[in-house]
């Protein structure tokens, strides 16, 4: 596998790549964020025109948080090719701040000042205060358990499964 120059990019690209979600290096024209394109269920990525690594982890939850038969029409915007038009973008915000945290990662890195329309900071705050935005789906997936519950695995942001089946 070709590895990246920026040390964060490799961490998070390693990451993504551990739990099963593909991503290459290739060179890419305009895209909606630099440096990256979903393209049929994987992350391409040109690192030259990468312009926040941690972008990389909120796309991968794009990916992620779909059922597996419905991940590999995703291109480009994820609304316009789901099949429902869904993005799934509160749990890939939910799903990216638990990736980072796994990854070694601090959240800052994918809540970044350019990123989230101007509610980075906010963002961030929630998952301080203990109230995560995009919680919900990720519960009803099966992929995380509500932070409180008195017994069974670790609560929000461990994840039970990573890449939804």
């Amino acid at each position: 596998m070709p590895t990246f120059q920026n040390p964060t990019t490799q961490t998070i690209v390693d990451f993504i790549r551990g739990i099963g979600i593909e991503v290459r290096q290739e060179p890419l024209g305009e895209t909606f964020l630099p440096g990256i394109r979903i393209f049929a269920g994987a992350l391409l990525v040109d690192e030259p025109k990468l312009a926040h690594p941690g972008d990389l982890l909120h796309e991968a939850g794009h990916l992620a948080v779909v059922p597996a038969a419905i991940r590999p029409l995703l291109t480009d915007n994820v609304r316009e090719t789901h099949p429902d038009g869904a993005s799934g973008e509160s749990e890939s915000i939910a799903w990216s701040f638990a990736a980072a945290l796994a990854a070694g990662i601090d959240p800052a890195v994918v809540f970044h000042s350019n990123g989230y329309h101007g509610a980075s900071q906010g963002l961030l705050f929630n998952f301080q205060m203990g109230v995560p935005i995009g919680l919900s789906p990720l519960l009803a997936a099966g992929m995380t358990v509500f932070p409180g519950s008195p017994e069974g695995p670790p609560p929000f942001p461990h994840m039970l499964e990573w890449v939804r089946g």
